[in-house]
Order: structure tokens, then C-alpha cells, then sequence
């Protein structure tokens, strides 16, 4: 319901500020401890999260080896193999897999992500993105990534057949039934056969249709093409906007965009990031965020910056004491981010080295420093005003920041009316309030079946 916010957790290795891994409350090898992660899940799951998030970029970012050294960020599992692993440590929360349209095949995603649902007992999700990374083309055989707009259309044309793939079998068309000998009902079998812009995929999937009936879909995008794609197939929307105006103008213009296409309003769920640092006084949340902020050299933030920003100008030869510039050329790279973070750079007026700072910090997303009451206010104050129905909590550092937000802020959220204590329900879909999607092949005259099926 809507008088009760959704809450994820931004599953990450040593939490979302840069220099979050050196300190001395984070495990140095937590991106590749599994208990690591059950530990953090199980936090969030005990606080009644909606859902664990975990990011991912199929590359190494830094571009140079002196970067590479002291960034403490590329040791980390693949996600839908953590996930898997979390789906047995774990019982009701959901569990949301990055995965690129750009590099991926979607049969082998969709059979990957039906298999999570399955292992999760109907609690998987897939945040969609398209590669935006500089690095990430080399990895597939390609100088340069795709350009903008045909990594949309693909991915459109991707959510697409992995959706077709789902429904290739009716919810009851594995009858297994021992006595007749009869394992599915081929009557109940729709082959894809899709011959698109960019794919070609027969199918059937050889996974029945997932719990869900489809894995909930999540959307990160916050460009003109990325709220477009948002308006059409995201079911939650996770996006980065730091200012409560920009925010309240985002809401209300995805939630018109889905609308438009008959979309209901509560069937896309708007939860952006946020960097709770919690303290029992503002002075004591202030000194955390200095002293996480002592842990990195300028170079590492400066590598960090550039890849948020695009590339849009080599930061390691520009003067961080100058004011960044209002106009600057966009880039085939992070074009929403690219956006949100010079929009941030505009209305404080910061330099570069603020930005950069910034970056380091919250990665332009809504960074809060202060007393429980301070950040429940913050969230109460976005939430109500229609500029978010939840939010995805990207601790700084991880465990402590997440323990910090879970013993102080949430009670407050609750105390409030605005957070609840338990699951209401047992799959993801359900504890969101998304309607479980009807087969599109499953209705009276389709058939898509090729001879050899018959």
C-alpha cells in the first residue's frame, strides 16, 4: 500500500562509499566471502526488507594499474551465482540480479533467471541495463560499445523475447504423470520463433514458466531513452536523483509516461538510491563521513569520477579548483548519471574537486549526514511528496553502515506509520504489490507451434 515505503539494500562488497573498504569495520575479502553476504542479507531480511540489489559491470573500470591497486572494487561475484547461493541462506527476501542486454543472449538469461526464481521459491528479479561501461566492449570482441540508441533498441527487443521465453510453457503444462506416462502437455507448449533487429531466437525455453510467471523487472535508466524503456517494462525503478524537485518532476513524469501506455500507477514502483550516514548526533555521523573520506588518494577519486561522469573530459589534467563548466559534450557512456551528477555540479556551484568528492560519496545519489530523526524525516518528506514509493539503501560501508540504518532509522520509519515489520506475502511480486502477468501465448485461437512440435 501506499502509505508504507519499499526499502532494498545495495548489495555490495565493502559499501558504497569509495573508501569504504579500508575501514577497519569492513572485511577486507568480503566480495568474495559468501557468508559475507548471507551475514548482510540476513540483516536486511530480519528488518523486512523488500529486496537485496546487487549491482554489476562485466569489466574493470580503472584505467590504469596504479588505480586498479587501491580502488577495492573488482573482487566481487558474478550476481546471479551469489543470488543462487543467498536463495538457500535465505526465505522471503527478494533478490535482484544486474544483468546487460548488451552482452548477454537472452536464452540463456531467461533460463538463468527462471532457474533463480525456482531456487528462490518465486523471489528473483533482473535489473535491466545496457552496457554503459568504457571498458566493458573489449570483453565481447568489440573496439567500442554499441551506440546509445541501438543498445536501447536491443534492449527492448531483449525484455521482449526473454518475456516470450517465459511464457513458451503454460503455468500447468508439466503434468509428470507417472501412470500415463505422460510428462508435459505439448498442447500447452508455444515456441517463439522471434526474428528481430538484433535476435534470433527459436526457443521453447527448457525451464518451466518461473513462479512469478515472470522474474520482477527492474529498471535503472534515467535518460530520455532509459524513462521511455522505464515507462514500457520496469516494474521497480531504481534511479539516482539527489534534488526533491528533480525527484517529484521524475515520479510524476514516469508515472505519466506508463499511464499512457496503460500502465497502472502502483504496477511501477519509483525507489531511488540513498546514503544514509547515520549518527546518534550530527556530529557524530558528520565525523564518520571524514574519516571514510581520509581513506583514498585524489587519483583513485579522479579514476572513480571519470567513469561516472562518461569520460566526458580527462579529470587528471584539469584544474580541480575550478568550477565545472555548465555545458559540457555528452558521451556514449553513463549519459543518465553523466546528467544527474553536472546537474548537482550546477546547483551548488561546486568545483570539480567538490564533484569528484561528491561522487566518491554517493555516486550522485541523495546523501543524507545526520540523526536517525534527521534521515527518517529526509525520506518521510521524499516519500510523501510523490518523489519516490521507496527507496534502495546504499549503506557507505558494510556491515556497520546497514546495522546503523536498520537498529536507529528504521524503528523511526515505523514509529511514523511509514515502514512495516514483517512480509505480507511470498513472493517478491507479492510483498511489492505487482500482479503476477498472465501468459501471453495462453489465450483462445494462439498457437505458434512448428511442425516438428505437433
Amino acid at each position: 500500500m501506499r502509505d508504507e515505503m519499499k526499502l532494498g539494500l545495495f548489495l555490495v562488497q565493502a559499501g558504497y562509499n569509495q573508501g569504504a573498504w579500508c575501514d577497519p569495520s569492513v572485511p577486507a575479502n568480503g566480495g568474495v566471502d559468501i557468508e559475507h553476504y548471507a551475514h548482510l542479507a540476513a540483516i536486511a531480511e530480519g528488518a523486512a526488507f523488500h529486496f537485496v540489489f546487487c549491482p554489476d559491470s562485466p569489466s574493470v573500470s580503472e584505467r590504469d594499474n596504479a588505480t586498479i591497486a587501491r580502488a577495492g572494487r573488482n573482487d566481487g561475484f558474478e550476481p546471479i551465482t551469489l543470488l543462487s547461493a543467498l536463495s538457500s541462506r535465505t526465505q522471503q527476501i527478494g533478490l535482484v540480479a544486474t544483468a546487460t542486454t548488451t552482452y548477454h543472449q537472452p536464452y540463456h538469461l531467461a533460463r538463468m533467471l527462471a532457474s533463480l526464481d525456482y531456487l528462490s521459491g518465486g523471489r528473483a528479479a533482473w535489473n535491466i541495463v545496457t552496457s554503459a561501461g568504457k571498458f566493458e566492449a573489449a570483453n565481447f570482441g568489440e573496439d567500442e560499445l554499441p551506440g546509445y540508441d541501438a543498445r536501447y533498441a536491443r534492449a527492448k527487443e531483449f525484455v521482449d523475447v526473454a518475456k516470450g521465453l517465459w511464457d513458451t510453457w503454460e503455468d500447468d503444462a508439466f503434468i509428470r504423470d507417472k501412470q500415463s506416462g505422460v510428462f508435459a502437455d505439448t498442447n500447452k507448449l508455444h515456441v517463439l520463433n522471434h526474428r528481430g533487429n538484433y535476435l534470433s531466437v527459436r526457443g521453447p525455453l527448457n525451464v518451466a514458466r518461473p513462479p512469478q510467471g515472470d522474474p520482477v523487472l527492474v529498471q535503472a535508466g534515467a535518460s530520455d531513452a532509459g524513462i521511455r524503456f522505464a515507462a514500457e517494462v520496469g516494474e521497480v525503478v531504481f534511479t539516482a536523483e539527489p534534488s526533491l524537485e528533480n525527484g517529484v518532476r521524475y515520479y510524476a513524469n514516469l508515472k505519466e509516461k506508463a499511464r499512457a501506455l496503460g500502465r497502472q500507477d502502483d504496477q511501477v514502483v519509483i525507489m531511488p538510491g540513498i546514503v544514509p550516514i547515520v549518527g546518534r548526533t550530527k556530529q557524530e555521523a558528520s565525523e564518520k563521513l571524514q574519516r571514510l573520506q581520509s581513506y583514498t588518494p585524489i587519483d583513485v577519486l579522479v579514476s572513480r569520477a571519470d567513469q561516472w561522469l562518461g569520460f566526458v573530459t580527462d579529470l587528471r589534467s584539469v584544474d580541480l579548483d575550478a568550477l565545472v563548466p555548465e555545458a559540457l559534450p555528452q558521451t556514449n557512456f553513463f549519459q543518465s548519471r553523466q546528467k544527474v551528477l553536472l546537474n548537482l555540479a550546477a546547483r551548488h556551484k561546486f568545483t570539480w574537486r567538490e564533484l569528484i568528492r561528491r561522487i566518491a560519496d554517493s555516486g550522485g545519489h541523495l546523501l543524507v549526514v545526520g540523526t536517525p530523526d534527521e534521515i527518517a524525516d529526509t525520506m518521510v518528506d521524499t516519500f510523501d511528496q510523490r518523489a519516490a514509493d521507496g527507496f534502495n539503501i546504499l549503506p557507505a560501508t558494510l556491515p556497520g553502515g546497514l546495522k546503523d540504518f536498520v537498529e536507529l532509522v528504521v524503528p523511526e520509519l515505523r514509529r511514523r506509520g511509514k515502514f512495516r515489520s514483517g512480509y505480507s506475502g511470498q513472493t517478491l511480486r507479492e510483498n511489492l504489490g505487482l500482479k503476477r502477468p498472465l501468459n501471453q501465448f495462453a489465450q483462445p485461437g494462439i498457437r505458434s507451434l512448428p511442425q516438428e512440435y505437433t
